[in-house]
Formats: structure tokens, sequence, C-alpha cells
């Protein structure tokens, strides 16, 4: 099953349309009638065939048509491409709405006369913790990445978990995977403590979602500044980190819960102040009580060691030293549900990758020139720097070719400074219009895809704003050479470009 959760759609708190508090009460779905709002976006697909799994009968709304909601017909799921007060089925328990639903929504209004429990994805998600071994994986970056690699992991060696990841990754079934155990059940394959299984989801931290979630193990990979339309400053989403962390103090002593956080990270005591689970840090300072070390560039070898002991050795499947801190993670967390490392070891140097995270889309072979094309989701300064860098190691092409398409005005506008000091490692860097979404019109207006481009002229950058994509395309065709890695970036559609490019 597939579910691609892209970041204009990840989920929102529980507050403005659910005046009760739901998140500490179990959700029981099995003969219950759910319709989802928003059906084809974010991780609406997967959490719909994750209710199925658990007995509930599933229908769903949404405007566009998509891969995933033919998916989702072909599976028996009756989808409709309207939505209006006549979309509601006329048998309906509960109603399942994506971030982008207000309560003004025509469905929203049609359940709330009809007295249909109306509750988002990040709620729904949260509950369907309860009764299971839960585990969050939260942070600024790596979120997808360390999910996959994890749920990869733990599916090779027989641990059979449920799992809502925010990328499409084809080895663990998509975005989405149903565990054959039922919640109440006795404990998954190879972990006969774990009274319904074991659900890994992602935690996202906007509007302040992952406040829903109730874990029993959590990893906090890094905290930065970012979604500053919903926070003020980064103190609040420091702050936000540490209402996440304190959920692991709603579990009772027995239930072993544990958080693993970013040694490095500045703002590591605020967050983990007054935890009484277990806290365990992760990095590549010697003092970290999980430290990594990595060596090489093309296939880089990775040491994981606990207290100075070696735990386990593998080659990382992708470049990059954050990628292999987003695997170190994922083991430390394998070994804690009781994976052994040596299945660990197999289960990471057996991942062959997930969508738009440093993916290689192909080569461009044109009178004996030849172009590497590369996609990567990265739109947060520390993403574009650290990815270009692990790139430009990797590849070691004659130049590196940026086309970065800027994800929303507001955090464009406050992250300006720096993403003009991101792309040190981008020979050319071309910006398309600044990908639209969540923001005001007067948002809109204060900044644009030009202000970028100034900003990375006046540091001696070599950028351009060019539009539509069709017009970046023909630009590429014209200025590409032998042996350049064109790498597009975002989470907007950039990839389009990297797609037309190879087939132009």
């Amino acid at each position: 099953m597939t579910m691609v959760m892209h970041e204009p759609t990840c989920p929102q708190g529980a507050t403005s349309l659910t005046p009760r508090r739901l998140s500490n009460q179990p959700l029981e779905l099995a003969g219950k009638r759910v319709h989802f709002v928003g059906i084809g976006g974010s991780g609406m697909s997967g959490l719909a065939r994750i209710a199925q799994h658990a007995g509930a009968a599933c229908t769903g709304s949404d405007l566009d048509n998509s891969t995933l909601i033919e998916s989702l017909q072909h599976d028996g799921f009756a989808v409709t491409l309207r939505q209006t007060t006549e979309s509601v089925p006329a048998q309906c328990d509960l109603l399942v709405i994506s971030a982008a639903i207000k309560a003004d929504h025509p469905e929203v209004l049609e359940a709330r006369r009809r007295g249909i429990e109306v509750i988002k994805y990040a709620q729904m998600l949260g509950r369907l913790m309860i009764g299971r071994t839960g585990v969050a994986v939260a942070g600024t970056h790596g979120k997808s990445s360390t999910t996959s690699m994890l749920s990869h992991v733990l599916i090779q060696a027989g641990l059979d978990p449920s799992v809502i990841v925010g990328a499409t990754c084809k080895q663990i079934g998509g975005g989405a995977r149903s565990s054959s155990i039922a919640p109440g059940s006795p404990g998954s394959p190879g972990h006969p403590g774990s009274p319904g299984g074991i659900l890994v989801a992602e935690a996202c931290e906007y509007d302040r979602s992952f406040h829903n979630f109730n874990p029993t193990h959590a990893v906090i990979l890094n905290v930065e500044a970012d979604h500053l339309d919903i926070y003020k400053s980064l103190e609040e989403v420091v702050e936000s980190f540490a209402v996440f962390a304190r959920k692991l103090n709603d579990l009772p002593p027995q239930a072993g819960a544990t958080l693993l956080i970013n040694h490095e990270m500045p703002h590591r005591l605020t967050i983990t102040a007054g935890l009484n689970c277990q806290v365990q840090t992760i990095g590549f300072a010697p003092q970290a009580d999980w430290r990594v070390e990595v060596s090489g560039a093309a296939c880089p070898s990775v040491k994981l060691l606990y207290h100075s002991q070696v735990r386990a050795e593998w080659k990382s499947p992708m470049p990059g030293e954050h990628m292999a801190y987003n695997a170190a993670a994922a083991a430390v967390l394998a070994s804690q549900l009781g994976t052994p490392w040596d299945a660990i070891v197999r289960g990471i140097e057996s991942f062959a990758g997930l969508d738009r995270r440093m993916q290689h889309l192909g080569q461009r072979d044109v009178g004996g020139q030849r172009i590497t094309v590369v996609d990567d989701y990265g739109h947060h300064p520390t993403e574009v720097d650290t990815t270009l860098r692990a790139l430009r190691r990797h590849y070691e092409p004659k130049r590196l070719i940026c086309v970065f398409q800027p994800h929303q005005h507001s955090r464009t506008r406050f992250l300006m400074n720096e993403f003009a000091s991101s792309f040190s490692e981008a020979d050319i860097v071309i910006v398309p219009d600044i990908y639209f979404v969540r923001d005001s019109e007067q948002e809109r207006q204060a900044v644009t895809a030009a202000d970028l481009v100034d900003r990375l002229r006046q540091r001696g950058k070599a950028a351009m704003h060019l539009y539509p994509f069709e017009a970046i395309v023909e630009q590429l065709e014209v200025i590409t050479r032998d042996g350049d890695l064109v790498v597009t970036m975002g989470a907007g559609d950039v990839w389009k470009i990297g797609t037309a490019f190879l087939k132009s």
C-alpha cells in the first residue's frame, strides 16, 4: 500500500475542531464507518488503510484525482472527487480530516449537524498508538529517512510493525503498512511484550500535531527554527518539543518508555528537563551515549558505539553523514524494540532508499555528454547545505547545478539569510517561483523568489530566477555539459523539472 505525505498537508493540532480531549482515549474501529476528508493527501490514505485493516468500513473524498486515490479505488475504497454536504455517507460514525480542512468545510459542517464525531489526522494516529508499542520519530530534519530505515529493519527482522511514514519507500509498501496483529492481541513476532504490536510513525511538529501522539519510544533527531508561521520564535519550537517529550511521562514505569535525543544540539537539556523516562543521547561527540563514527565518502563505513563499546558496523546505503546519523538512530530504536544487532546491520545495508531523498533519477546522455539528475525533498537551509555537501562528495561532479524551489513564502522570508548561505556547494542555482501553500496573500506579497536570487548574487553565487518550469528545462538544456550534476530540491513539485529534463 502506498502513501505520500508532503509537508503542505502535515497534520495539524487538535484544539479548533475538537473541544473534548481525545488524545488519551483508545479508538475502537471494528465495525465503524469512517469517512476521510482529504483522503488523497497527507497521511490520510495510509491511515485509511490501517483503519480498514482494523475492521472499519472506510470511504473518502478529495478534490483532485491522483495515483493514490486510484490505488485506493482499486482496493475497494469508495472515493468521491467532490467535497460537499452530500459527500458525507448516509451512514457514518467518524469523520477524519486532513490538515488542509477548515472548520467551515461543508463536510465538517454536515458532520456537526448530524452529530458525527470529527477528529484530525494526528489525533487519530495518536489514539491508534494506545494499546500498541508506539514509536514516534521527531525532529526538524530526517524524520522520513529514519522512520523508513527503522521500519525496513523491523520488517526484515520479522517484528511486523504498522507504519506511517511521510515519503514513499517501496521496501515497506509505499508510505504505510498495517501489521497483521490487532490491538489487544499477543505481541508481535520476536517481541512478545508488545500487546497489540508496534506502530512506527513520524511525529510532525507543525501546528504542534505531535502533542496528540502517545509513544512508548521516541527520538528527537534535531531541533531548529522552522514553521515560523506557527511558532513565534525558536524558543517556542523548543518548548513544543519539550511538551512532546513529556508525553512519555504519561506512561507507567513498567512501560519502559525511552527518549533518544541529539547530543550536540544546544536545547537538549531544556527539552529533557523533568523527564522520568530513560533518556539517552546520540551524536558524533565522544560524550554521547551512542556515538556515530563515519569514514569514507562514496560508500561510508559507519560504526555505532555505546559508551565506547562498538555495537554495530555497516556500510551506509546512502551518502552523507546525516544519513549515517539517521541510520544510527534507527538502529538504536530497533535494538530497544528487541531486534538483534546482526539483523539490524542486515536491514540497514539492504535499505534501498526512499523517494525524494537524494534520489537518483537517471542520466541524460546527449552527444557524448553525461549529466546526472538527482531529486531531493530538502526545503530548510540546513537540509539544503547538508544534502549538497553529501552529493558533492558522493558524485564528485565537475559542476553542481541546483534547481531550488522555495517552499512557503513565510519560511523563505524568515530564513532568508540562512538560505542565502546554504548553497556554498552549488556552482549554479536556479530558483523558480516560491511554492505557495498555507500562507496568506499578504505573506505572498512580502517576498519573492527574486529576493533570494538577489541575496545569492550578492554573495557571488551564479543564480537566476526562471519560470515556468518549461523555461527551466530549456535553460538546463543550454547550460549543462558533460560531468554536471543537476539537483532539484524542494518540498513542492520541483521534481517535475528533473523528470522533464531527462525526457527532453
